[in-house]
This record gives C-alpha cells, sequence and structure tokens, in this order.
C-alpha cells in the first residue's frame, strides 16, 4: 500500500474520512528507529543544566517491554511519532543531534549542533507512518498529525513539571523527511519552584486513557474546565463543543464571557458520534463528548496539519485537565463521515470533526461497588 506523504494531506484526509474500511492489517515494522551507533545513557543533569533524562521518562518513555505504555496517547497504541534531540549549551548532554530510543531510554549520536542551536534542548518530532498504517490503513495520516500533536503536549507538561517554559512549534512547513513538530525547552533558570498550575511529575507518570465504558455526566464546573483548557490551546481554527446526555441532551460550548456554559444546539447527538467514529458503540454511552471541529473540505496540506497537530495538542492538554477534575477521559482520534456544520443545518463540508476526547465519572464496573 502507498501511503501519502504529508504534502498529499488532502487526498489522504479525504480518504480517510470517506466510508472505505481499511484491509487486513500489515507488518507494523520495529517500533523505534534503528538509529546508528551506540546507545548512550542520559546522564545526570547538574544543578544549572536542563535534566533529559526527567523529561523524556516524564513525556515520551516507553513503561513495558513491548513499547506500548507511554505517557504520551496514540491511535491503537501504535505509536508512529520519532524524536531526534537537538541539544546545545546548559543540557545534560554535550551540544549535538541525538536520537531518542524510547523502549530503551537511551539515546545515539547523530552529530554536532547546527550552527545557531540555541541554549537547552529542542525535540524534533516525525512519524514512521507504517506503524499507524499497519492498522489503520488509508485512515492513517489524520492520526499520525494527532499522535504528534499528542507528543509535542506531552513534552511541553514534562517541561512545565521541570520548572521550565517550553516552546512548542506546531505549524512547521513539514516536507517530506522534515519534522512536523518541535518542542524547545530551555535551561532552568533557577531554583525556582515550578509554577502551582504546573503538573506534578507523579501526576504524569499516572496519566492513562481510560478503557472504555465511560457512563456518567460530567459536573458542568469540570466541564467547563475541559472545554476551556483545549479551546485555550487549539488555536483560532478549530472551534469547541461538548455533546452531553442525560435529561437535556445536546452540544454545550463555553459562554462568551467564559463564566459558564451555553447550548449550542438540542438533541442526543452521542449515538451518531459513536457511528462516525469507526463504530465504536460505547462513546453512545459516555457522559460527555468533547469534540474539536473545522477543517473544511477545501483545506490545504499546511491548515490541515496545523488543525490536527493543535487538536492532538489540545486534547492531551484537555485530558490532564479532566483527570484533574476526577473524571475518566479517552481520546477518540478515528473520524469517518462526521460532518458536525451538516448535521447541525449549516453548509456541507465546513465543519468536521476533527479529534475527541471521551468523558466520564465513573466506569461502568464501578456502578456495583458497595
Amino acid at each position: 500500500m502507498n501511503h501519502p506523504d504529508p504534502d498529499d494531506l488532502p487526498t489522504a484526509l479525504a480518504l480517510a474520512r470517506s466510508a472505505g474500511r481499511p484491509g487486513p492489517d500489515t507488518p507494523a515494522g520495529t517500533p523505534a528507529p534503528a538509529w546508528p551507533g551506540r546507545p548512550l545513557t542520559l546522564p545526570e543533569a547538574g544543578p544549572a543544566a536542563l535534566d533529559l533524562d526527567a523529561l523524556l521518562k516524564l513525556s515520551l518513555a516507553a513503561a513495558d517491554g513491548s513499547g506500548r505504555l507511554r505517557p504520551a496517547s496514540s491511535a491503537g497504541a501504535l505509536h508512529p511519532v520519532d524524536t531526534v534531540l537537538v541539544a546545545g549549551d546548559g543540557c545534560s548532554l554535550p551540544p549535538g543531534r541525538y536520537g531518542y530510543d524510547p523502549l530503551r531510554h537511551r539515546v545515539h549520536h547523530l552529530g554536532g549542533p547546527p550552527d545557531g542551536t540555541p541554549p537547552g534542548a529542542t525535540a524534533e518530532l516525525s512519524v514512521t507512518a507504517q506503524r499507524t498504517a499497519s492498522h489503520y490503513a488509508h485512515r492513517a495520516w489524520p492520526l499520525l498529525l494527532l499522535d504528534t500533536g499528542h507528543a509535542a503536549a506531552a513534552l511541553y507538561l514534562a517541561a512545565r513539571a521541570l520548572g521550565a517554559e517550553p516552546t512548542p512549534s506546531l505549524d512547521r512547513p513539514g516536507a517530506q523527511g522534515a519534522p512536523l513538530a518541535a518542542v524547545h525547552v530551555p535551561p532552568p533558570a533557577g531554583p525556582a519552584a515550578p509554577p502551582s498550575s504546573a503538573p506534578a511529575p507523579a501526576e504524569l507518570l499516572a496519566r492513562r486513557s481510560d478503557p472504555p465504558p465511560l457512563p456518567g455526566t460530567p459536573p458542568p464546573d469540570a466541564l467547563l474546565a475541559v472545554l476551556s483548557t483545549a479551546a485555550r490551546a487549539g488555536g483560532d481554527e478549530l472551534r469547541w463543543c461538548a455533546a452531553v446526555g442525560g435529561p437535556r441532551p445536546g452540544l454545550l460550548e463555553p459562554a462568551p464571557d467564559g463564566t459558564g456554559l451555553r447550548r449550542a444546539a438540542a438533541g442526543e447527538a452521542r449515538p451518531t458520534l459513536a457511528a462516525w467514529a469507526a463504530g465504536q458503540a460505547w462513546i453512545a454511552g459516555a457522559g460527555a463528548v468533547l469534540l474539536a471541529r473545522g477543517c473544511p473540505t477545501d483545506a490545504d496540506a499546511p491548515h490541515i496539519r496545523r488543525t490536527h497537530l493543535r487538536a492532538g495538542f489540545a486534547v492531551h492538554l484537555a485530558h490532564l485537565t479532566a483527570r484533574r477534575h476526577g473524571l475518566t477521559a479517552r481520546p477518540v482520534g478515528s473520524w469517518q463521515q462526521a460532518d458536525l456544520g451538516a448535521a447541525l443545518g449549516a453548509p456541507p463540508g465546513r465543519d468536521w470533526i476533527v479529534h475527541a476526547l471521551a468523558l466520564g465519572t465513573r466506569h461502568a464496573d464501578e456502578e456495583n461497588t458497595p
């Protein structure tokens, strides 16, 4: 099978949104790149150096031998994102370029640093499309971009947990062979503690996608917090709402003043969302479904890259907010024929579902727990 490259994204996205089903699975290949050279242990950081060992353990490192269990979410736990670290001054590694092996938590020296490398480290994120396409076939490219956004967010949160102020770059040119996204993490400015809004390291290590089903409607304050987090992180080209059930089913969105929720549409949407999400029936019983919408049919490749990377980044941050409010949560990335705008009576092809986060207040097996 030929996998479209990033410059064929309009065609790839149209295929992914179609009703066509993927064929049988194909080999996924290796779960990590075969970087050249001998593997190097990440050294202990000095008091004024960026701790790359801790940064990567909190964001990208695999916690099991198969490589499936990691802090960053991934469609099918296939983890297609590969990372090259560009280290400058003020890092626990000497300046240079390093390929990261998340299964062994080791790096491989690839060469010297490019001219003008800033202090700290930049994680350049690219993908091995075969891993995701092995299961999702023509549906792979949107998922590859969403996964890259999740990986960027995992690095962003890990850096903040270590007291750094990272800079994500989610609008790169994206030509074939180039990184799709990057996150720059500067060296620590001093011994000051991380800000109160930063996550704790233990919080990041405990973060996981909850298995379905996810029943229980989230309370309004928790739902508003999750929506607000996503809207702040998602940029100007995505709109956010949440489908809820209960006695007054419908779509909710933040009010213009940000202090509450308003009803954007009435009616039960979750069964339709379940059908659009590759027939995942459990979504119809989720307490709520956070939805990122936008990316029209005529979007060009840069727009597609930007909105999908932003959606993955925002859903990852929203997932952490959901966990902080005691909610269960699970990202949902594969959407077919999900023209939400047309379903609500707007012109077709303008307002597609890009990404989602299913939310609940408990697991079904907890309902019978005394």
